[in-house]
């Protein structure tokens, strides 16, 4: 072996031990870099990239390095799932970085947030194991602060489902009772003025002409003729028909002092073939289909009476069971009865609220705004009607704005308890979203479909889990702080404008999210107003905006004092 060569060999083995036997050098910040950067909340999490760029001639041959990403935030540090590199002479399944070459990693992070991490700084720790020997490398600070937008979607805020009351100011009640006629005739006959129908009809229009509570609105008069005899002999059948029994039904009137019946009206029908239809349908004769079909087939009412009287089988049948149906006047009284009014509902809830009615009784609480009143109202309806799943459900929804979440809980669970009801499965959705349980959250609203408010659950739901645009779908029109969160989320930034401005009651955090809007658009001006509206409304808000990254270009001292 000549001299060159031995010499060449030694040196390769020489720096071949160099590069195992020395001990890592100290890591660069320059060698990483973060998506997001800064780092920012979606949904309830703080999920980040860390990608390395290992130089040449860096990373020893035996190391093994793990590194671990670490928040430090308020005097508190948070970790997350650690990443391992090796050296090429090191025997694992991590990713490899070439002594001579350097390499690429890219380590996830992920962090749950806590309001607390909203100042923060993210370092990367390395723990270093060299052929069994271990030590520590010093920590490099990667980024900086969390924007923390996102955090603000909020399920307190979110109006849980009502079981809604049917209570009706003015309810319309119909009583009717039909003078049969014989074929071809249209005198009223004495008998069919005693009927159990004429008799009944007869007592409820006066008593309701006696009762300042029920209003005659209409009594109306509808005559027909069967379509058997031609149309002229039917017109005029049912028209003496309409006459005879309006001028019996108005001296009926007269005799019974009744005066105030709104409007007596009267109208007759020639040939009733839709009766006819309608009772050949349930019939049971034999050759009904072949009818039915005769009436499809042919409009012209003479044509249809001449081919149903050609099945002779059938129309003996007819002229007994169905046509002698036809023949009659029908008398309608449409009677207002008119519930209490606003006044008497508030008063009546003051002295004898067992007086009410549940339906009354829960009307009573749109009455007002007050919510310590409406505690009040729906707790009394659950005491008076226990048994109707609405006045727990709406008791329980009045707790949740009380911020009674665990009263609520148990009002809604009790009026879950009472049948498949949607609006308790909304509710204790909203629940289970407020204390973080997703899944639950995800099935219980599965079981409130249809439910007006669940639009606004949903969309907090998808936001807490970091899903903005199905938020924004599941908000729709809302006009919320959650639904311009979503917006200002997915960059729709004149949206959410237009949706914060159309806000009932903004709040502190109506203006604090404009003041976002006014930092992502550059408007000093819009920031600084909204903002300072914000930490008028709620003075804690100042601390946060002042950790806030959303304006850490701008010089918002003013704004906070």
């Amino acid at each position: 072996m000549n001299r060159k060569f031995c010499y060449v060999l030694l040196l390769g083995v020489a720096l071949s031990l160099s590069s195992c036997g020395k001990k890592m050098g100290k890591f660069s910040a320059d060698y990483f870099s973060v998506t997001p950067d800064p780092l920012e909340v979606v949904g309830v999490n703080v999920p980040a990239r860390v990608s390395a760029k290992i130089p040449a001639k860096f990373f020893v041959k035996n190391a093994e390095v793990t590194v671990t990403p670490t928040l430090v935030y308020n005097g508190q540090e948070a970790t997350s799932q650690p990443y391992t590199f090796q050296g090429e002479k090191v025997r694992g399944n991590y990713t490899v970085i070439s002594y001579d070459n350097g390499g690429y990693a890219t380590i996830p992070v992920n962090f749950t947030y806590q309001p607390q991490m909203a100042k923060s700084e993210l370092y990367l720790d390395f723990n270093v194991d060299q052929n069994g020997k271990k030590y520590v490398l010093p920590r490099v600070k990667v980024a900086d602060g969390i924007i923390a937008t996102a955090a603000l979607a909020d399920a307190a805020t979110v109006a849980p489902a009502i079981a809604p009351d049917k209570f009706q100011r003015i309810i319309n009640e119909k009583y009717a009772a039909d003078i049969m006629f014989l074929i071809n005739q249209a005198n009223i006959r004495a008998g069919q003025l005693k009927t159990d129908a004429m008799l009944e009809l007869q007592k409820e229009i006066i008593a309701a002409n006696g009762d300042n509570s029920r209003v005659l609105e209409e009594i109306n008069i509808s005559s027909y003729a069967s379509p058997d005899g031609g149309v002229k002999l039917n017109t005029k059948l049912a028209e003496n028909r309409e006459k005879n029994t309006k001028d019996y039904m108005q001296k009926q009137l007269k005799k019974d002092k009744i005066t105030e019946f709104g409007e007596l009206t009267a109208q007759f029908t020639a040939q009733d073939w839709e009766g006819f239809q309608k009772l050949v349908q349930q019939s049971n004769i034999q050759d009904k289909d072949l009818i039915l079909s005769v009436l499809s087939m042919y409009k012209d009412p003479e044509q249809r009476e001449r081919e149903i009287r050609n099945i002779s089988n059938v129309f003996e049948q007819l002229a007994d069971e169905i046509l002698p149906q036809l023949r009659y006047s029908r008398i309608t009284a449409s009677v207002n009865v008119i519930g209490k009014s606003d006044e008497e509902i508030k008063q009546l809830f003051a002295t004898d609220p067992s007086k009410l009615n549940v339906e009354e009784i829960l009307y009573a609480a749109s009455l007002t705004d007050d919510n310590n009143q409406k505690l009040k109202i729906y707790d009394t309806a659950a005491r008076l009607y226990p048994n109707d799943y609405r006045t727990w459900n709406d008791l329980g929804m009045a707790q949740y704005a009380d911020k009674d979440y665990s009263a609520a809980k148990a009002s809604f669970t009790k009026a879950a308890s009472m049948g498949n009801n949607p609006e308790p499965a909304m509710n204790l959705g909203l629940i289970e979203l407020l204390n973080g349980n997703y899944a639950k959250a995800d099935q219980l609203f599965g079981s409130a479909a249809g439910v007006k408010e669940l639009g606004g659950a949903l969309g907090v739901y998808y936001l807490k889990n970091g899903d903005a645009a199905a938020a924004v779908r599941a908000f729709g029109d809302t006009k919320s702080n959650n639904a311009a969160l979503a917006q200002i989320l997915t960059k729709d930034y004149s949206k959410a404008k237009s949706t914060l401005a159309a806000i009932d009651s903004p709040d502190a955090t109506t203006y604090y999210l404009m003041a976002i809007l006014g930092a992502r658009t550059n408007n000093e001006s819009m920031l600084n107003t909204n903002l300072r509206q914000a930490v008028r409304l709620d003075s804690k808000l100042a601390k946060q905006a002042a950790n806030d990254l959303e304006f850490a270009k701008f010089n918002i001292s003013k704004a906070l004092n």
